[in-house]
């Protein structure tokens, strides 16, 4: 078991590599909220290359990439959904930012919204964290969260119409 995995460990998988957010994952604080924030350059690059079909594909695939990436990672730290671990906030957050509305409040309100969702994870993403295991289980409660996050952004927008 590895309880902090350093740059060689980041380095000798391309899984690893991915799994910890091209090595954002290393980061000793909060490497979930680094992720996160590794999502907006991320996304800001692709956008401005995709549609938006094509953008959600590519994101589709970057989750499946996560889930090989995760699956392997988890099992060669010997921690299923070890900390550093963070490529599942980075494209749940690219999958939200794709739908937020233009500007720079809407963006924090949803990047405040994830992470708090993804640090509480209110049920069902407790028990999704809890119950799925492997690379598809640290993906999965964290596409629940952009969706509670989505959730909550819709309700606010159409409160303040």
């Amino acid at each position: 078991m590895i309880l902090r995995p350093n740059a060689e460990f980041v380095f000798s998988h391309p899984a690893h590599f991915v799994a910890l957010g091209f090595g954002s994952g290393l980061s000793p604080f909060a490497p979930g909220t680094v992720g996160t924030l590794l999502a907006f350059p991320l996304y800001g690059a692709l956008a401005d290359q995709l549609d938006s079909l094509q953008l959600f594909l590519l994101l589709c695939s970057l989750y499946l990439l996560g889930v090989w990436a995760c699956r392997k990672t988890g099992e060669d730290l010997g921690i299923a959904d070890h900390t550093s671990m963070n490529w599942d906030e980075v494209v749940a957050f690219m999958l939200v930012l794709m739908l937020t509305p233009a500007g720079l409040a809407w963006q924090a309100f949803a990047f405040f919204a994830f992470r708090a969702f993804d640090v509480v994870k209110p049920q069902p993403i407790r028990h999704f964290d809890r119950t799925l295991k492997g690379g598809f289980g640290v993906m999965f409660d964290d596409i629940v969260a952009a969706f509670y996050t989505l959730l909550l952004m819709a309700a606010v927008a159409r409160i303040w119409a």
